[in-house]
């Protein structure tokens, strides 16, 4: 198919090798953690603070451009995901995405204090989408993964959605991780070292 961007889809261009373009993606940026967050705007630092966390001093790295000027590379190590409440399920596609890509070593799930999906329960989102929209929901999402009524549970809860799935890499190590929004501290609280086994 031509469209008048497939000058910017890889994938388009004549002689196209896909396991070459992979191993190349794999080099121009060496992405070896995710990190979960929310997309709250008042917890943006939330990927700096992990870094720190982790000893990372690559975040946010540098972006490497060729002789014109192209953007060809990048020197971070840490990819974010940023989506409501910070929860997993709306990550995983990312998770398989980035895995494909680059290899990926470490997955940071972190959940924040105030966060707004603390502000109503899984039954009251349901109902309200009924009530105003006519859509039924209940069934279109698991309830765990809809509003945050305990950190603790829905941190494990998240760790262990990662793990079952099987975009995951059984290799990578997944930690969740508590954010005060406060005062920038980040608590662990559950970590699931990686293993090839079962996977």
């Amino acid at each position: 198919m031509n469209s008048k961007f497939s000058e910017f889809v890889f994938s388009a261009h004549d002689g196209f090798n896909e396991p070459a373009m992979r191993e190349a993606f794999s080099h121009a940026v060496p992405i070896k953690t995710i990190v979960i967050h929310c997309l709250d705007p008042r917890v943006t630092e939330i990927p700096a603070a992990v870094a720190r966390f982790l000893g990372d001093e690559t975040y946010p790295g540098e972006v490497l451009t060729d002789e014109s000027g192209s953007r060809v590379g990048s020197t971070t190590t840490l990819a974010t995901v940023a989506v409501a409440a910070g929860r997993a399920v709306d990550a995983v596609r990312s998770v398989s995405v980035l895995q494909h890509l680059f290899g990926i070593e470490t997955i940071v799930v972190v959940h924040h204090s105030h966060c707004g999906a603390t502000s109503y329960s899984a039954e009251g989102f349901v109902e309200a989408f009924r009530h105003e929209h006519g859509t039924d929901i209940s069934h279109a999402y698991d309830p765990e993964s809809l509003c945050i009524a305990d950190f603790e549970a829905s941190l494990n809860y998240d760790v262990a959605l990662l793990r079952k799935s099987p975009g995951v890499p059984g290799n990578a190590s997944i930690l969740g991780l508590f954010y005060n929004t406060d005062t920038g501290e980040l608590t662990e609280v559950v970590r699931d070292e990686g293993t090839y086994e079962g996977k």
